[in-house]
Protein backbone atom coordinates (compact mmCIF):
# COMPACT_ATOMS: atom_id res chain seq x y z
CA UNK A 1 0.00 0.00 0.00
CA UNK A 2 1.28 3.50 -0.82
CA UNK A 3 2.03 5.85 2.06
CA UNK A 4 -0.79 8.30 2.82
CA UNK A 5 1.13 11.33 1.55
CA UNK A 6 1.65 9.67 -1.83
CA UNK A 7 -2.06 8.88 -2.10
CA UNK A 8 -2.96 12.47 -1.28
CA UNK A 9 -0.43 13.76 -3.80
CA UNK A 10 -1.83 11.50 -6.52
CA UNK A 11 -5.40 12.63 -5.89
CA UNK A 12 -4.37 16.27 -5.87
CA UNK A 13 -2.49 15.79 -9.16
CA UNK A 14 -5.60 14.26 -10.71
CA UNK A 15 -7.62 17.30 -9.67
CA UNK A 16 -5.18 19.58 -11.48
CA UNK A 17 -5.24 17.77 -14.84
CA UNK A 18 -6.13 20.10 -17.74
CA UNK A 19 -9.73 19.72 -18.93
CA UNK A 20 -8.58 18.65 -22.41
CA UNK A 21 -6.75 15.69 -20.92
CA UNK A 22 -9.54 14.82 -18.54
CA UNK A 23 -12.43 14.43 -20.95
CA UNK A 24 -12.61 15.60 -24.57
CA UNK A 25 -15.48 13.23 -25.35
CA UNK A 26 -17.37 14.33 -22.27
CA UNK A 27 -16.92 17.95 -23.30
CA UNK A 28 -18.36 17.20 -26.73
CA UNK A 29 -21.36 15.35 -25.29
CA UNK A 30 -22.17 18.21 -22.95
CA UNK A 31 -21.80 20.77 -25.73
CA UNK A 32 -24.22 18.75 -27.88
CA UNK A 33 -26.71 18.56 -25.02
CA UNK A 34 -27.61 14.96 -25.72
CA UNK A 35 -26.20 11.47 -25.23
CA UNK A 36 -26.23 9.29 -28.36
CA UNK A 37 -26.75 5.66 -27.42
CA UNK A 38 -26.50 2.67 -29.77
CA UNK A 39 -28.98 -0.12 -29.01
CA UNK A 40 -30.37 -3.23 -30.69
CA UNK A 41 -32.95 -3.15 -33.45
CA UNK A 42 -35.43 -4.52 -30.95
CA UNK A 43 -34.81 -7.15 -28.26
CA UNK A 44 -37.57 -7.51 -25.68
CA UNK A 45 -36.35 -6.73 -22.20
CA UNK A 46 -33.20 -4.98 -23.39
CA UNK A 47 -34.06 -2.37 -25.99
CA UNK A 48 -37.30 -2.14 -27.94
CA UNK A 49 -39.82 0.56 -28.77
CA UNK A 50 -43.27 0.40 -27.22
CA UNK A 51 -46.50 1.40 -28.96
CA UNK A 52 -45.72 5.08 -28.32
CA UNK A 53 -42.23 4.82 -29.82
CA UNK A 54 -40.47 5.06 -26.44
CA UNK A 55 -37.43 2.83 -25.98
CA UNK A 56 -37.66 0.42 -23.04
CA UNK A 57 -35.49 -2.34 -21.56
CA UNK A 58 -32.33 -2.83 -19.50
CA UNK A 59 -30.06 -1.30 -22.13
CA UNK A 60 -32.40 1.66 -22.65
CA UNK A 61 -32.61 2.21 -18.88
CA UNK A 62 -28.83 2.14 -18.63
CA UNK A 63 -28.55 4.79 -21.36
CA UNK A 64 -30.99 6.97 -19.43
CA UNK A 65 -29.02 6.44 -16.22
CA UNK A 66 -25.86 7.69 -17.95
CA UNK A 67 -27.78 10.68 -19.33
CA UNK A 68 -28.82 11.50 -15.76
CA UNK A 69 -25.21 11.35 -14.61
CA UNK A 70 -24.13 13.72 -17.40
CA UNK A 71 -27.09 16.12 -17.63
CA UNK A 72 -29.28 15.42 -14.62
CA UNK A 73 -32.05 14.47 -17.06
CA UNK A 74 -32.92 10.92 -18.23
CA UNK A 75 -34.58 12.23 -21.39
CA UNK A 76 -31.46 13.83 -22.83
CA UNK A 77 -30.60 10.73 -24.83
CA UNK A 78 -31.25 9.66 -28.42
CA UNK A 79 -31.32 6.00 -29.41
CA UNK A 80 -29.80 4.61 -32.59
CA UNK A 81 -30.84 1.02 -33.43
CA UNK A 82 -27.92 -0.99 -34.82
CA UNK A 83 -27.32 -4.43 -36.26
CA UNK A 84 -24.63 -6.50 -34.59
CA UNK A 85 -22.43 -6.14 -37.66
CA UNK A 86 -22.60 -2.32 -37.61
CA UNK A 87 -22.38 -1.58 -33.87
CA UNK A 88 -18.59 -1.27 -33.54
CA UNK A 89 -18.12 0.78 -36.74
CA UNK A 90 -20.82 3.17 -35.47
CA UNK A 91 -18.95 3.63 -32.18
CA UNK A 92 -15.57 4.02 -33.86
CA UNK A 93 -16.95 6.55 -36.33
CA UNK A 94 -18.39 8.70 -33.53
CA UNK A 95 -22.02 8.19 -34.53
CA UNK A 96 -22.73 7.12 -30.95
CA UNK A 97 -21.11 7.91 -27.60
CA UNK A 98 -22.16 4.71 -25.84
CA UNK A 99 -23.01 1.24 -27.11
CA UNK A 100 -25.55 -0.62 -24.98
CA UNK A 101 -26.50 -3.51 -27.23
CA UNK A 102 -26.20 -6.99 -25.70
CA UNK A 103 -22.47 -6.96 -26.44
CA UNK A 104 -20.11 -9.60 -25.04
CA UNK A 105 -16.86 -8.41 -23.50
CA UNK A 106 -13.92 -10.17 -25.15
CA UNK A 107 -10.19 -9.54 -25.21
CA UNK A 108 -10.17 -9.56 -29.02
CA UNK A 109 -12.76 -6.80 -29.23
CA UNK A 110 -11.16 -4.67 -26.55
CA UNK A 111 -7.64 -4.89 -27.96
CA UNK A 112 -8.36 -4.99 -31.69
CA UNK A 113 -11.02 -2.29 -31.87
CA UNK A 114 -9.68 0.17 -29.28
CA UNK A 115 -12.67 -0.24 -26.96
CA UNK A 116 -13.38 -0.32 -23.24
CA UNK A 117 -16.01 -2.47 -21.54
CA UNK A 118 -16.68 -0.59 -18.28
CA UNK A 119 -18.44 -3.47 -16.49
CA UNK A 120 -20.89 -6.34 -16.89
CA UNK A 121 -24.55 -5.34 -17.04
CA UNK A 122 -25.87 -8.88 -17.62
CA UNK A 123 -24.22 -12.30 -17.35
CA UNK A 124 -25.47 -14.67 -20.02
CA UNK A 125 -24.47 -17.72 -22.05
CA UNK A 126 -25.07 -18.97 -25.57
CA UNK A 127 -27.93 -21.41 -25.90
CA UNK A 128 -30.21 -23.03 -28.48
CA UNK A 129 -33.92 -22.76 -29.20
CA UNK A 130 -35.74 -25.57 -30.97
CA UNK A 131 -39.34 -26.44 -31.88
CA UNK A 132 -41.14 -28.55 -29.27
CA UNK A 133 -42.18 -30.90 -32.04
CA UNK A 134 -38.56 -31.78 -32.78
CA UNK A 135 -37.07 -34.86 -31.16
CA UNK A 136 -34.34 -32.80 -29.47
CA UNK A 137 -33.61 -32.99 -25.75
CA UNK A 138 -30.06 -31.61 -25.82
CA UNK A 139 -27.51 -30.00 -28.11
CA UNK A 140 -26.09 -33.42 -28.98
CA UNK A 141 -29.34 -34.23 -30.79
CA UNK A 142 -28.65 -31.45 -33.31
CA UNK A 143 -26.12 -33.53 -35.26
CA UNK A 144 -26.58 -32.78 -38.96
CA UNK A 145 -28.89 -29.83 -38.27
CA UNK A 146 -28.92 -26.42 -39.92
CA UNK A 147 -28.62 -23.78 -37.20
CA UNK A 148 -29.60 -20.11 -37.60
CA UNK A 149 -27.07 -17.57 -36.30
CA UNK A 150 -26.59 -13.81 -36.62
CA UNK A 151 -23.65 -12.26 -38.45
CA UNK A 152 -21.24 -10.07 -36.48
CA UNK A 153 -21.67 -11.86 -33.14
CA UNK A 154 -19.51 -14.25 -31.13
CA UNK A 155 -22.11 -16.95 -31.67
CA UNK A 156 -20.84 -18.28 -34.98
CA UNK A 157 -17.29 -18.83 -33.67
CA UNK A 158 -18.65 -20.36 -30.47
CA UNK A 159 -20.87 -22.71 -32.46
CA UNK A 160 -18.03 -23.74 -34.76
CA UNK A 161 -15.63 -24.37 -31.88
CA UNK A 162 -18.23 -26.31 -29.90
CA UNK A 163 -19.14 -28.45 -32.89
CA UNK A 164 -15.50 -29.33 -33.56
CA UNK A 165 -14.84 -30.11 -29.89
CA UNK A 166 -17.92 -32.34 -29.60
CA UNK A 167 -17.64 -33.92 -33.05
CA UNK A 168 -21.01 -32.44 -33.94
CA UNK A 169 -21.57 -31.80 -37.66
CA UNK A 170 -23.86 -28.78 -38.13
CA UNK A 171 -24.49 -26.27 -40.91
CA UNK A 172 -24.71 -22.60 -39.85
CA UNK A 173 -27.22 -20.41 -41.67
CA UNK A 174 -25.76 -16.94 -41.16
CA UNK A 175 -28.09 -13.95 -41.50
CA UNK A 176 -27.24 -10.25 -41.37
CA UNK A 177 -29.75 -9.16 -38.72
CA UNK A 178 -31.58 -10.56 -35.71
CA UNK A 179 -34.93 -10.06 -37.45
CA UNK A 180 -33.73 -12.05 -40.47
CA UNK A 181 -32.49 -14.87 -38.23
CA UNK A 182 -35.77 -15.16 -36.35
CA UNK A 183 -37.78 -15.02 -39.59
CA UNK A 184 -35.70 -17.84 -41.06
CA UNK A 185 -36.05 -19.93 -37.90
CA UNK A 186 -39.82 -19.53 -37.59
CA UNK A 187 -40.16 -20.28 -41.31
CA UNK A 188 -38.48 -23.65 -40.70
CA UNK A 189 -35.30 -22.93 -42.65
CA UNK A 190 -33.20 -24.20 -39.73
CA UNK A 191 -33.75 -26.72 -36.98
CA UNK A 192 -32.33 -24.53 -34.19
CA UNK A 193 -31.57 -20.90 -33.39
CA UNK A 194 -28.42 -20.14 -31.38
CA UNK A 195 -27.80 -16.87 -29.52
CA UNK A 196 -27.56 -15.52 -25.97
CA UNK A 197 -30.18 -17.33 -23.89
CA UNK A 198 -31.80 -14.03 -22.93
CA UNK A 199 -32.08 -13.09 -26.60
CA UNK A 200 -33.67 -16.44 -27.36
CA UNK A 201 -36.21 -15.85 -24.59
CA UNK A 202 -37.10 -12.51 -26.18
CA UNK A 203 -37.35 -14.01 -29.68
CA UNK A 204 -39.53 -16.86 -28.38
CA UNK A 205 -42.11 -14.32 -27.17
CA UNK A 206 -42.38 -13.04 -30.75
CA UNK A 207 -43.08 -16.43 -32.34
CA UNK A 208 -45.90 -15.84 -34.85
CA UNK A 209 -49.22 -17.70 -34.57
CA UNK A 210 -48.52 -19.38 -37.89
CA UNK A 211 -45.45 -21.03 -36.32
CA UNK A 212 -47.41 -22.08 -33.24
CA UNK A 213 -46.68 -19.09 -31.00
CA UNK A 214 -44.27 -19.08 -28.03
CA UNK A 215 -45.55 -22.38 -26.62
CA UNK A 216 -44.35 -24.21 -29.72
CA UNK A 217 -40.69 -23.61 -28.87
CA UNK A 218 -38.29 -24.25 -26.01
CA UNK A 219 -34.75 -23.24 -25.04
CA UNK A 220 -32.41 -26.15 -24.36
CA UNK A 221 -30.73 -26.18 -20.92
CA UNK A 222 -27.11 -26.31 -22.13
CA UNK A 223 -24.94 -23.19 -22.42
CA UNK A 224 -21.86 -23.42 -24.63
CA UNK A 225 -20.15 -20.12 -23.78
CA UNK A 226 -19.72 -17.31 -21.28
CA UNK A 227 -21.34 -14.08 -22.47
CA UNK A 228 -20.64 -11.15 -20.13
CA UNK A 229 -22.78 -8.43 -21.71
CA UNK A 230 -21.33 -4.97 -21.16
CA UNK A 231 -21.82 -1.39 -22.29
CA UNK A 232 -19.01 -0.29 -24.62
CA UNK A 233 -17.15 3.00 -25.15
CA UNK A 234 -14.02 4.06 -26.98
CA UNK A 235 -10.79 3.86 -24.98
CA UNK A 236 -9.60 7.42 -25.65
CA UNK A 237 -11.28 9.32 -22.78
CA UNK A 238 -10.57 8.01 -19.24
CA UNK A 239 -13.08 10.43 -17.73
CA UNK A 240 -15.92 9.12 -19.90
CA UNK A 241 -14.93 5.50 -19.21
CA UNK A 242 -14.98 6.14 -15.45
CA UNK A 243 -18.36 7.84 -15.57
CA UNK A 244 -20.05 5.01 -17.50
CA UNK A 245 -18.39 2.41 -15.25
CA UNK A 246 -19.51 4.07 -12.03
CA UNK A 247 -23.06 4.61 -13.22
CA UNK A 248 -23.27 0.82 -13.57
CA UNK A 249 -21.66 0.19 -10.19
CA UNK A 250 -23.89 2.78 -8.55
CA UNK A 251 -26.94 0.76 -9.64
CA UNK A 252 -25.42 -2.31 -8.01
CA UNK A 253 -24.19 -0.46 -4.92
CA UNK A 254 -27.66 0.97 -4.33
CA UNK A 255 -29.18 -2.53 -4.34
CA UNK A 256 -26.45 -3.74 -1.96
CA UNK A 257 -27.39 -0.96 0.43
CA UNK A 258 -31.15 -1.42 0.14
CA UNK A 259 -31.69 1.87 -1.69
CA UNK A 260 -34.43 2.01 -4.33
CA UNK A 261 -36.58 4.53 -6.17
CA UNK A 262 -39.02 4.80 -3.27
CA UNK A 263 -36.52 5.47 -0.47
CA UNK A 264 -33.58 7.08 -2.28
CA UNK A 265 -34.41 10.60 -1.10
CA UNK A 266 -34.18 9.49 2.53
CA UNK A 267 -31.39 6.92 2.33
CA UNK A 268 -28.97 8.36 -0.23
CA UNK A 269 -27.67 11.21 1.96
CA UNK A 270 -26.75 8.63 4.61
CA UNK A 271 -24.93 6.47 2.05
CA UNK A 272 -23.16 9.48 0.62
CA UNK A 273 -21.94 10.53 4.03
CA UNK A 274 -20.82 7.00 4.93
CA UNK A 275 -19.51 5.54 1.65
CA UNK A 276 -19.11 8.17 -1.08
CA UNK A 277 -17.35 10.91 0.75
CA UNK A 278 -15.73 14.11 -0.44
CA UNK A 279 -12.12 13.75 0.62
CA UNK A 280 -10.14 16.61 2.13
CA UNK A 281 -6.50 16.74 1.23
CA UNK A 282 -3.63 18.55 2.91
CA UNK A 283 -4.35 22.26 3.08
CA UNK A 284 -8.14 21.70 2.96
CA UNK A 285 -8.38 20.97 -0.79
CA UNK A 286 -11.55 19.00 -1.48
CA UNK A 287 -11.79 16.17 -4.00
CA UNK A 288 -15.29 15.51 -5.33
CA UNK A 289 -15.31 12.24 -7.25
CA UNK A 290 -18.39 13.19 -9.25
CA UNK A 291 -16.77 16.38 -10.47
CA UNK A 292 -13.63 14.49 -11.43
CA UNK A 293 -15.79 12.34 -13.70
CA UNK A 294 -17.66 15.33 -15.10
CA UNK A 295 -20.93 14.22 -13.51
CA UNK A 296 -23.92 16.42 -12.76
CA UNK A 297 -24.73 17.52 -9.20
CA UNK A 298 -26.15 14.77 -6.95
CA UNK A 299 -25.81 12.39 -9.91
CA UNK A 300 -25.94 9.18 -7.89
CA UNK A 301 -29.21 9.96 -6.16
CA UNK A 302 -30.75 11.20 -9.40
CA UNK A 303 -29.73 8.02 -11.25
CA UNK A 304 -31.53 5.81 -8.72
CA UNK A 305 -34.54 8.12 -8.63
CA UNK A 306 -34.79 7.89 -12.42
CA UNK A 307 -34.33 4.16 -13.10
CA UNK A 308 -34.06 2.41 -9.72
CA UNK A 309 -31.30 0.13 -8.43
CA UNK A 310 -29.91 -2.82 -10.41
CA UNK A 311 -32.49 -5.24 -9.03
CA UNK A 312 -35.35 -2.93 -9.96
CA UNK A 313 -33.97 -2.49 -13.49
CA UNK A 314 -33.56 -6.25 -13.85
CA UNK A 315 -36.94 -7.38 -12.50
CA UNK A 316 -38.86 -4.69 -14.37
CA UNK A 317 -37.35 -5.48 -17.75
CA UNK A 318 -36.38 -9.15 -17.86
CA UNK A 319 -37.27 -10.66 -14.48
CA UNK A 320 -40.39 -11.44 -12.48
CA UNK A 321 -42.28 -8.25 -13.47
CA UNK A 322 -41.66 -8.76 -17.19
CA UNK A 323 -43.06 -11.16 -19.78
CA UNK A 324 -39.62 -12.83 -20.01
CA UNK A 325 -39.54 -14.04 -16.38
CA UNK A 326 -35.79 -14.76 -16.54
CA UNK A 327 -34.42 -15.93 -13.18
CA UNK A 328 -31.60 -13.71 -11.95
CA UNK A 329 -29.15 -16.60 -11.57
CA UNK A 330 -25.63 -15.23 -12.01
CA UNK A 331 -27.10 -11.73 -12.04
CA UNK A 332 -27.95 -11.92 -8.34
CA UNK A 333 -25.89 -9.85 -5.94
CA UNK A 334 -22.71 -11.55 -4.75
CA UNK A 335 -24.22 -11.77 -1.28
CA UNK A 336 -27.06 -13.88 -2.75
CA UNK A 337 -24.78 -16.26 -4.65
CA UNK A 338 -24.51 -14.26 -7.88
CA UNK A 339 -21.72 -12.34 -9.59
CA UNK A 340 -23.00 -8.78 -9.26
CA UNK A 341 -20.47 -6.93 -7.16
CA UNK A 342 -19.68 -3.22 -6.90
CA UNK A 343 -16.09 -2.23 -6.01
CA UNK A 344 -15.79 0.07 -2.99
CA UNK A 345 -16.73 3.65 -3.82
CA UNK A 346 -14.06 5.11 -1.55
Amino acid sequence: MLPTHWLLFSLLSLCLLPAAQAGDLMTGIKARGELRCGVSEGIAGFAEQDETGRWRGMDADFCRAVAVAVFGDPEKVSFLPLRASTRFPALQAGRIDLLARNTSWTMAREVSFGLQFPGVLFYDGQGFMVPNAANVTGVGDLKGATICVEKGTTHLDNLTEYAVTKGLSVTPLVMDSASAVSAAFFAGRCQAYTSDASHLAAVRLQAPPGAGGPDAFRILPERISKEPLSPVVLDDDPQWISLVRWVLYTLILAEECGINRDNVAAKWPVLKQRRIRTWKLAGGTEVNFGKLMGASDEWGMKVIAAVGNYGEVYERNVGRDSPLKIERGLNRLWSDGGLMYAPPAD
